[in-house]
């Protein structure tokens, strides 16, 4: 197996020069960069890894905890995250904390002892156990999707956060339904608890307000952010003495559990009630009628995780600061208007 020493004596550099190419410490000029990546390519080098953590105490390797990995959102996140990081030349350990507080604890501790140098969490609905450690252990983390960190002592977040804007965007989700004559518009609402769920509902109760609707409570009910919680929450609104005629749904998984309610009592889309979803997916486009959805940047969201957490590796004392993505509203035809184009551009 090669050495460093062996790449070097090919390169015709010292050792040193070969250290700086391949972790980049240090400037090297371009003509001797290549002879170095060249030695690299010929002899087969690999960096030893292990022995390089041990002296930079740094393993260049990131730990991600997301919930739902399956779902097609989360599925773009890591997307995200996985390319920002390989381009920095960090790997990724990933762990399910399955929206337990108590397990999400674990994994976080576990991802910490593998020595990742930070971590990248989309946190529970109770994220004090993790707020907890990582204070306790001074962890560099990056909190995405869902804000959780309060104000430190200068008035601002303790910690990183990158996430989409929430409530502007249902907002509009309600007021384009208001524009279409609906005058009583329901909301599934995400798992109590989380950031994204409470801004969601701020952004149906301003949406309702600006277009001059009262706010009903009964209308607005809790699928926790899954199929069969939105399936339940759906029946909820449907068995009202005045149903709602127009419905918003909190993110993809509680859309196919409306939809899958829907069609069980009989229900069209849009022609006996309109639809509008949080959360665009892959094949939103292909159902029948298409949804009218608000689409979040997954993948920048991923990778902007990253470049905080690299900044924040990089000056560990700066200011914790909260990042936000805007969102874009893709419309199609299950809100009851014409198809705009064939094609559901965003606009």
């Amino acid at each position: 197996m090669a050495t460093m020493a062996d790449v070097a004596r090919s390169a015709g550099v010292s050792v040193a020069t070969v250290s700086h190419v391949l972790n980049g410490t240090r400037p090297v000029l371009p003509h001797t960069r290549q002879a170095v990546l060249d030695a690299v390519e010929e002899l087969g080098y690999t960096p030893n890894t292990l022995a390089r953590s041990l002296v930079t105490a740094r393993t260049r390797s990131i730990g991600l905890a997301v919930s739902a990995i399956s779902n097609p959102y989360f599925t773009e996140i890591l997307q995200g995250v996985e390319a920002a990081a390989l381009e920095a030349g960090y790997s990724l350990l990933i762990a399910d904390p399955h929206d337990d507080p108590e397990h999400e604890r674990k994994v976080v501790q576990l991802l910490h002892e593998r020595r990742v140098d930070g971590l990248i969490v989309a946190p529970s609905a109770d994220p004090r156990g993790l707020l907890a450690y990582l204070g306790r252990h001074d962890v560099p983390a990056v909190f995405l999707d869902r804000l959780v960190d309060g104000p430190g002592t200068d008035g601002g977040p303790r910690f990183d956060q990158v996430c989409a804007d929430n409530a502007e965007p249902t907002s509009r989700l309600v007021t384009h339904l208001a524009g279409l004559g609906h005058r009583r518009i329901g909301l599934v609402a995400g798992r109590p608890g989380l950031s994204t769920t409470s801004e969601r509902i701020s952004g149906y109760r301003s949406g309702l307000a600006f277009a001059g609707l009262a706010y009903d409570g009964r209308l607005l009910v809790h699928g926790d952010s899954e199929s069969a919680g939105a399936e339940q929450a759906t029946e909820a609104l449907l068995s009202l003495g005045v149903p709602p005629t127009a419905l918003v749904t909190g993110n993809n998984a509680m859309t196919i559990g409306v939809l899958r309610t829907l069609r069980a009592h009989g229900l069209s889309v849009p022609d006996d009630i309109a639809l509008c979803c949080f959360d665009d997916f892959a094949w939103a486009d292909l159902f029948s009628p298409r949804l009218t959805a608000i689409a979040q940047p997954g993948r920048d969201i991923g990778a902007r995780a990253v470049h905080v957490l690299l900044e924040r590796l990089a000056e560990p004392d700066r200011p914790a600061r909260t990042v936000r993505l805007p969102c874009a509203f893709v419309h199609r035809t299950s809100c009851g208007c014409p198809s705009p184009s064939e094609e559901g551009t965003p606009s």
